[in-house]
């Protein structure tokens, strides 16, 4: 309650001659404001003015001015030098010089909404700070500017940029008003780098003022107060809605920072798939730590986040267009979108398979869930099966109680020909695979060592049979690129494809030639037959590569029954 002569404040303000001129006729003296801006504190400043009391007028006190001079009609219409004019100059001709100063007023306006929005305060105080920091920076890139030894123009990128001052200022600004400011930013061209490292300062600002929510690790669970939640849940998405569209605006340890808290916080649909979006287009770069997202569900669920991971990958995923039909021609010179390159592939598929092998040990991880995050890579993304084989071992281990049709399908996903020597002779004596398997494993490691003695069997300039057939490590050579590498897995998978027809023709022929044999030892039983019968099946050879080496030559009489028996056949 403030006690002050009618007299001085009816000189300068419009409202107060309205009030005291409706209650002349009345005794009551009393006058209520309601609803006044800024309080107390900002009417004792427009009564000082009144009474011609000097006082200073700074940025932390020019918004409650020219909202408290607005509602209490002090305008030139009443007195000259009002004070509404003398706040209204001051913050064109100060305020808005300063970008410091327009953040301070900015912080004052947050109690001040919405009179001060409605005056344009915020509007003039946003430009200036977009504007301000648009020339800071063009003139920071200026500084930058060097010639080089041929004598061009080029910018210095190691040389510090000072032009990005204001972030650390505008951090002090609520979410809201930091929204505005931001997107005032983009759009008078401030580069998308000094956005992001703005957003990242601003979200490790407010998301660990009052918890420890931001914990990048995220091992560790906390309990939010409801109010600090919904502040949290907007922080969050307000900071996913300013991201720019750039990659690598900002770091991807801070998308997946931002989606923790997103997924514990439970925020809306869209900023998740937003995130797991961006977090797709450059999971290349991520590791096995930013991988890790903590499950923040009942007690029943898996450790990790198994379906926000799977997701994120088939992000990843779906960059890659679908070229199993089209020619080498079309695949290399079309003009469509760009997809994963074959190093990102690589270095995504060691991420999965070490993410297999760290969630692999889960009691609460089912087999479905496994085997979709293995599956969602396309196949020519993994040449060595060493990793997937890894991790499907630990899932083996740590869940015996698999039923065999289970355990099967768990180990069609590995591709036997594509493991090194070491992971080979490991799955061979692997009691926990499969027989069938096993059985493939021994296979392949066969051929592999018989490939390796026809190599060295082989002379210099004449290759091997079957050396197109590649089993020793299934890795292709880091030298060759892409276009290669896809041109010779097409060329490899046709030269298979004769082979296994060549294999599955004699095959036939051989037993087209026992159905034969079957019926004519059933005609004779002669000893002579028996022996050549005996003989015959000892010098088949399924794969056609009988060796000379020491056999002894056959007699004449042998030759000859040999002979009467396929004349006979």
């Amino acid at each position: 309650m403030f006690a002050l002569h009618k007299f001085p404040l009816v000189s300068r303000s419009g409202r107060i001659r309205k009030l005291v001129a409706e209650r002349r006729d009345s005794e009551n003296s009393r006058i209520e404001l309601l609803s006044l801006p800024g309080g107390a504190e900002s009417f004792e400043l427009a009564a000082k003015f009144c009474y011609g009391v000097n006082f200073e007028i700074t940025s932390a006190n020019v918004a409650q001015l020219c909202c408290v001079s607005d509602y209490l009609e002090m305008t030139e219409e009443f007195s000259k030098d009002n004070l509404g004019s003398r706040a209204e100059e001051y913050l064109e001709s100060v305020v808005c010089k300063n970008l410091e100063m327009c953040v301070e007023v900015l912080q004052q306006c947050e109690n001040l909404l919405p009179l001060a929005d409605e005056l344009k305060i915020v509007s003039r105080c946003i430009d200036a700070i977009a504007s301000k920091a648009c020339v800071e920076q063009i003139a920071s890139s200026f500084s930058r500017l060097e010639y080089s030894s041929s004598g061009r123009l080029h910018m210095n990128r190691q040389a510090k940029c000072d032009g990005d001052w204001w972030i650390e200022d505008l951090s002090a600004l609520r979410i809201d008003l930091y929204q505005r400011v931001i997107t005032a930013m983009k759009c008078r061209g401030v580069r998308p780098e000094s956005i992001g490292a703005s957003l990242v300062n601003y979200a490790q600002k407010e998301l660990t003022k009052k918890s420890s929510l931001w914990n990048p690790s995220g091992q560790q669970k906390v309990e939010l107060v409801a109010g600090s939640s919904v502040h949290e849940r907007l922080v969050v998405e307000t900071i996913v809605s300013l991201l720019p569209v750039e990659k690598l605006a900002v770091p991807i340890n801070f998308l997946f920072g931002l989606l923790r808290s997103a997924v514990m916080l439970d925020c809306s649909v869209a900023s998740r798939l937003d995130l797991e979006r961006r977090i797709g287009s450059q999971l290349d770069i991520a590791t096995l730590d930013d991988l890790l997202i903590p499950s923040f569900r009942h007690a029943g669920d898996t450790l990790f986040d198994v379906d926000t991971v799977h997701r994120i990958l088939v992000n990843f995923s779906q960059q890659d267009d679908s070229e199993e039909d089209m020619d080498d021609a079309s695949v290399f010179e079309s003009e469509s979108p760009p997809s994963p390159s074959q190093t990102a592939l690589f270095k995504v598929s060691k991420l999965v398979d070490n993410y297999l092998a760290e969630i692999a040990p889960d009691a609460n991880l089912k087999l479905s869930k496994f085997m979709v995050i293995a599956e969602t890579l396309p196949a020519h993304a993994r040449t060595v099966h060493d990793g997937l084989y890894r991790a499907i071992d630990i899932y083996l281990k740590a869940h015996q109680g698999l039923s065999d049709p289970d355990k099967k399908k768990l180990s069609k996903l590995i591709d036997f020909q594509k493991l090194s020597q070491e992971a080979g002779a490991h799955a061979a004596q692997n009691e926990r695979l499969p027989l069938q398997s096993i059985v493939q494993v021994l296979y392949f490691e066969q051929l592999r060592l018989r490939n390796a003695l026809c190599s060295s069997y082989a002379d210099e300039d004449q290759k091997p049979v079957h050396q197109s057939w590649r089993i020793s490590s299934g890795a292709l050579s880091a030298a060759m690129s892409p276009r290669d590498n896809y041109a010779s897995l097409r060329r490899e998978n046709r030269e298979l494809k004769l082979e296994l027809a060549r294999l599955r023709m004699r095959l036939n022929d051989l037993e087209k030639e026992h159905v034969h044999m079957k019926r004519d030892m059933e005609k004779s039983h002669s000893l002579n037959f028996m022996s050549s019968f005996s003989r015959k099946i000892g010098k088949l050879n399924f794969f056609g590569h009988s060796s000379s080496r020491g056999s002894s030559s056959p007699s004449k009489h042998s030759q000859r029954t040999d002979s009467k028996v396929i004349e006979r056949t």
